[in-house]
């Protein structure tokens, strides 16, 4: 089950389970758009992988198996990882 996880690794940005704007890689590690275009050059920074647009979840299936709670965020954020 694709965990959903509910803000940008890179700049703790809400990503709530209906945000069109999450993208997220191979291993779930998920990003806004703005971060992975932009910074992260559609490119994973944990795994190197490209990014998808992340699912969206209908709302009724959520009852049963909702969305992460556990929030990723990288210690320094990701500016640094655009040189």
């Amino acid at each position: 089950m694709l965990e959903l996880r509910p803000n940008c690794e890179c700049c703790d940005k809400e990503l709530p389970p209906d945000s069109t704007e999450a993208v997220i890689c191979t291993f779930e590690c998920t990003f806004c758009i703005s971060y992975a275009e932009s910074v992260l050059k559609g490119r994973c920074p944990n795994c190197g992988g490209n990014f998808a647009q992340r699912p969206i979840r209908p709302a009724e299936l959520l009852k049963a198996n909702p969305a992460s709670t556990k929030r990723v965020l990288k210690e320094n954020g990701c500016a640094s990882l655009s040189s």
